[in-house]
């Protein structure tokens, strides 16, 4: 069971944060995709989910919906380069029970506080 899933399909992106936890000794699993995540959600159930929402295949709001009906209550945070005024995204992810956002580009001291924050409330 990981602690952590990021999903991101920006290699990069993933793995530094993925590295970043790691070193924190944060068990981590990473997703390219909203389907990987899905089908990681079912086989290592983890805690927390860092889920992008800008994606190619499923966007990261469908894959929210379909986590969703996996596990209701899943605590995920949404990444996102998206501020709240623009389209109706943030809107869509409060409706399906999200209640924290990460901006891009991330911020190391802002994505530690926000993880370790969510994760405790896992516990």
């Amino acid at each position: 069971m990981a602690e952590l899933l990021i999903v991101d399909d920006e290699t990069d992106v993933r793995e530094f944060a993925a590295n970043f936890f790691r070193k924190r000794k944060i068990d981590v699993i990473t997703a390219g995709s909203g389907e990987e995540a899905l089908l990681f959600i079912e086989k290592e159930k983890p805690k927390l989910v860092l889920l992008d929402i800008t994606m190619p295949g499923i966007d990261g709001i469908e894959t929210l919906r379909r986590i969703r009906k996996l596990n209701e209550k899943l605590n995920v945070v949404m990444v996102t380069g998206i501020y709240p005024d623009e389209g109706d995204a943030f809107k869509q992810c409060q409706e399906l029970g999200v209640k924290v956002y990460i901006h891009k580009p991330l911020r190391l001291e802002e994505l530690q506080e926000v993880v370790l924050r969510e994760m405790a409330l896992c516990a």
